[in-house]
């Protein structure tokens, strides 16, 4: 059941932090339910869903007029402040019902012209029916239950046994000037109406006030909520998961036929997995295969996930399995592509024939994308498809729009518009392995990686300083806790990003630690500690890596942070320095093993970088035996300039995006001659 959110000292509290007009003091009303309702994701999720309020307002000459305030493209209803419900003129809105029809070009161009300020975003493509609805609150949502009820077969029957005369149905039509003529006939008709059920779609409701519009609709979804309920059978017993060293050879090579697929030099997908007992329970139904056939559980969904899911059975995750499977769903999505263009006169460009999720028996339901972000969506949406679907098919059956009616919604230019179209960044679904991420050049370089679009798994020991680190990078990274020099970490480690993003594309081993002392009387112990930190680890995380690499057939990068002390080797530091040496020779040894597969192996010589090898108690007592001030110290170089962990990271992304370099080791110490490799 959904929870009613509201508060009276909350929603004061939003009244107040508005100031004392009378109208921004209502428009923060609306800014607080429109934030209830998106907090929710079994009512809205992912920009889905609109509000509205109608206000008074005043133009540029100060006179009063009505306006329209309604949610504005690129928001969402989660996070939406007043900015995102732009006002538009009400008047011009409604003298538009006097025509017969408009394009959706010349929709949006007369709601633009329309706005008080000229600067705000596009209003929602559903304006005209928020502004033809009359009473002063609109809310619109997908609720879980809703689009199992909007699917069904004997939808109108339905809805009259759960709301009696009390809910109107709109028959499905694509949002626009169409469905909103359509929407406030049928409100027109229907005087005692509390809501209306878009079939195939969603689920309208209305009030005076705030508080009422969003009371009526957690009341509305309840009652679906319950009549469902009563019909919803016992989960099937879970499907069998597939053992893990066969998952973590499966997803890589998933996502490498769906980039040969997409052809020479597209990059892999990122890959979000869902294996909850709910969705491991749906993947043991014995009509799999029909259901993921039928479609989407409301149309907006279809541009995040196409319109169906790729299956996959144990038998189909071999990599001549997953080979055919794809060549089998590329060839049907390029079939529906060419039996609807010629409506259009061929004028529409066909995306990309490769699925937005699967369902991957052994394994869970997949969200693919661009980015992590992307794959989330993907997912989110795949899991809440899979309730509807179940619920519909316990209560008459799942039978969402037709196939003409879905391609018009994918190609429909102003939902495409949703996606944006701004160019990638470099980085932009690589997923990179970082060691060592929670030290201050470890932060360093998943911070630059990051800011060129990479999805990162964050591994340090120190389990609070590197969940920190990931928190404030943002929820579409990763991380895990683990001592690297632990027997097995290695796979855990690689193992957790395959089950994170999928696979994996670029591994920065970075982890290290300076243990000092003279060699001459150096505690066996203490080398062999600094030779597996130092040596041992990285060659652990580079075997377990190449495995992954190899499954994708992809090529991918080796990048290890090395030490000017592998070449310029500085008294009692002989523990570190010839661990660091040997990793010098790793580099070199890898690249000439694996260069003929595109893996790429490089590594970076830092020297003097303020971190957890070289502490500020470091600091000043090696410049106090040099006699130099601590800034004279660290800049003490050919540049006189102190060098930085965010010059190590820039070092390390320059080398990820040279894609033709390999073997090379990149000083950056600000100029050290005796420690320069050539």
């Amino acid at each position: 059941m959904i929870a009613n959110l509201w508060q009276d000292k909350q929603a004061k509290q939003f009244q107040d932090a508005a100031g004392t007009d009378p109208m921004a003091r209502e428009l923060a009303l609306r800014v607080y339910t429109s934030r209830l309702i998106g907090q929710d994701p079994d009512l809205v999720m992912h920009g889905g869903g609109n509000t509205s309020v109608k206000l008074r307002g005043r133009d540029v000459m100060g006179r009063e007029i009505d306006v329209l305030h309604v949610k504005g493209s690129g928001w969402d209803l989660e996070t939406i402040e007043a900015a995102g419900l732009p006002a538009v003129r009400l008047d011009p809105l409604m003298e538009l019902r006097a025509l017969d029809a408009l394009s959706d070009e010349a929709m949006v161009n007369v709601q633009r012209a329309n706005l008080l300020d000229s600067t705000a975003p596009n209003p929602s493509v559903e304006t005209l029916l928020h502004a033809w609805l009359p009473p002063r609150y609109i809310d619109h949502t997908h609720a879980t239950a809703f689009l199992a009820l909007a699917n069904l077969p004997e939808v109108a029957e339905a809805t009259r046994e759960i709301f009696g005369d009390r809910m109107a149905l709109v028959p499905y039509i694509m949002p626009g000037f169409v469905l909103a003529k359509a929407a406030a006939e049928v409100f027109e008709a229907n005087p005692q109406a509390e809501g209306l059920l878009l079939v195939n779609h969603g689920h309208f409701t209305w009030g005076e006030s705030a508080k009422a519009s969003y009371d009526r609709l957690i009341a509305h979804t309840n009652a679906v909520e319950s009549w469902l309920a009563q019909r919803r059978p016992a989960p099937l017993h879970p499907a069998a998961a597939l053992p893990a060293d066969e998952r973590t050879q499966a997803l890589p090579r998933l996502r490498a036929v769906i980039a040969r697929t997409l052809g020479d030099g597209a990059a892999m997908p990122v890959m979000d997995v869902r294996a909850s007992g709910d969705v491991m329970s749906f993947l043991a139904r014995p009509d799999l295969d029909v259901l993921a056939t039928r479609g989407v559980a409301t149309p907006d969904h279809v541009i995040r996930t196409k319109g169906h899911p790729l299956v996959l059975r144990k038998a189909d995750q071999s990599p001549d399995g997953l080979r055919q499977a794809l060549d089998a769903y590329a060839a049907r999505y390029r079939a529906y592509f060419d039996r609807h263009n010629p409506r259009f006169g061929g004028a529409k460009t066909m995306l990309a024939p490769v699925p937005g999720l699967v369902w991957a028996e052994g394994i869970g339901l997949i969200g693919l994308g661009a980015t992590k972000s992307a794959a989330r969506i993907a997912a989110d949406i795949g899991e809440q498809t899979l309730r509807v679907m179940r619920d519909s098919e316990a209560s008459g059956g799942f039978h969402p729009i037709p196939e003409a009616d879905l391609f018009d919604m994918e190609y429909w230019s102003l939902e495409q518009a949703k996606l944006g179209k701004g160019k990638p960044a470099a980085l932009q679904g690589r997923i990179v392995l970082v060691t060592g991420a929670a030290g201050a050049i470890g932060a360093a370089i998943a911070r630059a990686f990051a800011a060129q679009g990479a999805s990162l798994m964050l591994i340090d020991r120190e389990a609070e300083a590197v969940e920190a680190l990931r928190a404030s990078m943002g929820r579409d990274h990763c991380a895990l806790a683990c001592d690297i020099t632990a027997a097995g970490a290695a796979d855990q480690a690689i193992g957790a990003c395959i089950d994170s993003f999928g696979g994996l594309d670029i591994l920065v081993s970075n982890a290290g630690a300076a243990l000092t002392g003279d060699m001459a009387t150096l505690p066996d112990t203490t080398l062999r500690a600094s030779f597996e930190l130092n040596f041992f680890a990285p060659v652990a995380f580079a075997q377990a890596a190449a495995r992954v690499l190899r499954a994708q057939a992809r090529g991918g990068q080796f990048l290890f942070n090395v030490s000017k002390q592998a070449v310029n080797p500085g008294k009692g530091f002989g523990a570190y320095g010839l661990p660091k040496a040997a990793t010098l020779f790793l580099v070199k040894q890898l690249a000439l093993e694996l260069g003929g597969e595109g893996i790429r192996v490089n590594g970076v010589n830092a020297d003097r970088i303020r971190s957890g090898l070289l502490t500020d108690d470091m600091i000043e007592a090696r410049a106090k035996a040099r006699g130099l001030t601590e800034d004279d110290y660290l800049s003490g170089n050919l540049l006189k300039r102190e060098v930085e962990a965010r010059h190590v990271a820039d070092a390390f992304v320059a080398l990820a995006l040279s894609d033709r370099t390999t073997a090379h080791v990149l000083t950056v110490d600000g100029g050290n001659i005796e420690a320069s490799l050539r």
